[in-house]
């Protein structure tokens, strides 16, 4: 499966501190705009891999059914 997200950096001082806007709590920084790209990839895995585990979690026993949803934004 493959997802399209917006990617945000910005520089700070020596820095390069970087999110993806569409989802919270996917951020990350480097000294490097290479390394925060790399960190960020790494995060949003991160966090789409936990989100996934708690929600398999919460639905031990339930009845629930799981599709694919494409969601296109507009321009």
């Amino acid at each position: 499966m493959q997802n399209k997200y917006t990617a945000v950096f910005q520089k700070r001082g020596h820095w390069y501190i970087a999110y993806v806007e569409e989802i919270p709590g996917v951020n990350t920084q480097g000294r490097t705009l290479k390394e925060a790209r790399e960190n960020l990839r790494e995060a949003l895995d991160l966090i789409l891999s936990a989100n996934r585990e708690l929600a398999g979690r919460q639905q031990t026993g339930a009845k629930v059914r799981r599709e694919p949803l494409l969601l296109e934004i507009p321009a």
